[in-house]
């Protein structure tokens, strides 16, 4: 009863919560691709989602001005997890609809990181110089 009241007043970034949505769809995945990726590059995909989801977190919770190399490390970490998705992909070790949704949910994330990206960038610009 405690933890549903305490759910209830966790409020994430929309990034926050889309990776996290992703995440959980990787998890239900994860534990059905083979033995020989699962502890190697299936633990990567694993610790990057996590990595990412840290990232955005901080970078939610940061000055504006601080923000943008969190966002830049956010953006490694999406595209380092749709080039190793790639590969458990090519590899036949995940099939084409668990590969498909994957990579839509981390495109539709790493525009949502770009356009962040591009908000603080302009904010930097655009601000009275001292």
């Amino acid at each position: 009863m405690m933890q549903n009241s305490f759910h209830n007043n966790v409020s994430l970034l929309p990034i926050s919560q889309k990776l996290k949505e992703t995440y959980l769809v990787w998890y239900e995945f994860s534990n059905k691709i083979p033995k020989t990726h699962k502890y190697s590059l299936g633990q990567k995909i694993d610790n990057l989602f996590v990595k990412a989801i840290e990232t955005t977190t901080t970078a939610g919770f940061l000055q504006p001005q601080e923000k943008l190399p969190w966002i830049r490390l956010a953006i490694r970490k999406t595209d380092t997890l749709k080039i190793f998705l790639m590969i458990l992909w090519e590899t036949k070790s995940i099939d084409d609809k668990k590969y498909i949704l994957l990579s839509e949910k981390l495109n539709e994330i790493g525009k949502m990181l770009g356009g962040w990206h591009n908000q603080i960038q302009n904010l930097k610009q655009n601000s009275p110089r001292k």
